[in-house]
């Protein structure tokens, strides 16, 4: 019986080196047409697939990780992957980051080049694109170990590390009831994303629980959660017969954005309208008033995707096919909603 062909055995034939190959196959953009064309045509004649690349890979640890976040200029992921790296690195993992820029497209991409490549294990945070998980789901084929953080799959099992966001807005909505506001507005964001839809849920649910009666009206919603989208849903407000009294807001950005529009239509803060934002971003520190918020825990969330992605690595006895890790956030209590500012634990409902 004729053996398998290797992924050197194409190296060789071709005189190029593996990590070539196994980049020109996965669609490398660093590699030429050219090349690609002509690996592609020499692994059809020797029946040489991806997955014997793939399979070639899993016989060698690399020591390697491969993260996938929707942005690198958001904070939010900035501090993510400083908790990455600052634990991979005591453990002797190098990482490597690729952007989807919140794409669908891109980030499908982005996991075709990971099975090709040389990593132990990915971390990775969906695009705010991403419904459907189905070009992840090769990995655990593959049997590459993945940790999801944040925005997490719903449509297979994963490990996944969490904060409890349906619990973290209710606990901001409830500041704001306790603060003694009675009509609260809350900028959202994309209801494809289930991180906002919990966020979205937590808000309405501290209105049920509180009998304050719920108008769609005071709900605005956003794609991106942008600064702009928040200075857009800010003037909304404004045009509203009566303003709300109270706003929570899905991030921080959106926050401030509506902070500003209200000083320069001179409206006060907290007096008149109290506002709470979502993340502990450094710009809610600076902005006037200080905004409260919820600190998400961002960096502990890096360090925690990558403690439990390395025991998945080493640990040949770990029988746990799945793993859900919520982390505890807190509300940071500033001038934005109250007067004299403090920290207080977020309390279960």
């Amino acid at each position: 019986m004729k053996n398998r062909v290797t992924l050197k055995d194409l190296a060789k034939e071709l005189k190029l080196s593996p990590s070539t190959i196994s980049r020109a196959i996965g669609g490398h953009p660093a590699i030429s047409d050219a090349t690609k064309k002509r690996v592609k045509k020499k692994a059809e004649e020797l029946g040489f697939t991806p997955n014997s690349i793939a399979a070639s890979f899993r016989n060698k640890k690399t020591r390697s990780i491969g993260i996938i976040v929707p942005r690198i200029d958001i904070h939010f992921h900035s501090l993510v992957i400083s908790g990455i790296e600052d634990f991979a690195y005591k453990n002797d993992y190098n990482v490597t980051i690729f952007q989807s820029k919140d794409s669908l497209k891109r980030e499908k991409e982005i996991t075709k080049i990971l099975q090709t490549r040389m990593v132990d294990g990915i971390i990775g945070c969906l695009s705010i694109e991403t419904e459907n998980c189905d070009h992840f789901k090769k990995f655990n084929k593959l049997g590459v170990p993945l940790v999801f953080y944040d925005r997490v799959p719903t449509d297979f099992d994963a490990n996944k590390i969490v904060i409890n966001d349906f619990e973290s807005a209710y606990t901001a909505t409830k500041h704001l009831i306790k603060s003694g506001c009675k009509k609260i507005g809350h900028i959202a964001g994309s209801q494809k994303t289930s991180i906002f839809k919990a966020r979205l849920e937590g808000y309405k649910a501290a209105l049920k629980k509180y009998k304050i009666p719920l108008d769609e009206s005071l709900i605005m919603y956003t794609k991106n959660l942008s600064y702009d989208e928040g200075v857009s849903s800010a003037k909304k407000y404004l045009n509203l017969p009566e303003l709300p009294d109270g706003i929570f807001c899905a991030n921080d950005y959106s926050a401030v954005s509506v902070i500003q529009v209200f000083r320069k239509a001179n409206i006060k803060i907290p007096e008149q309208v109290a506002i709470v934002g979502f993340s502990n971003y450094p710009i809610s520190r600076i902005i006037e008033p200080n905004l409260t918020t919820i600190n998400d825990r961002a960096f502990q969330m890096g360090e925690s995707s990558t403690k439990l992605l390395i025991r998945k690595i080493e640990d040949e006895n770990d029988i746990i096919d799945s793993e859900i890790i919520t982390l505890k956030t807190e509300l940071i209590i500033r001038e934005s909603s109250e007067l004299s500012a403090s920290t207080t634990s977020l309390k279960s409902k």
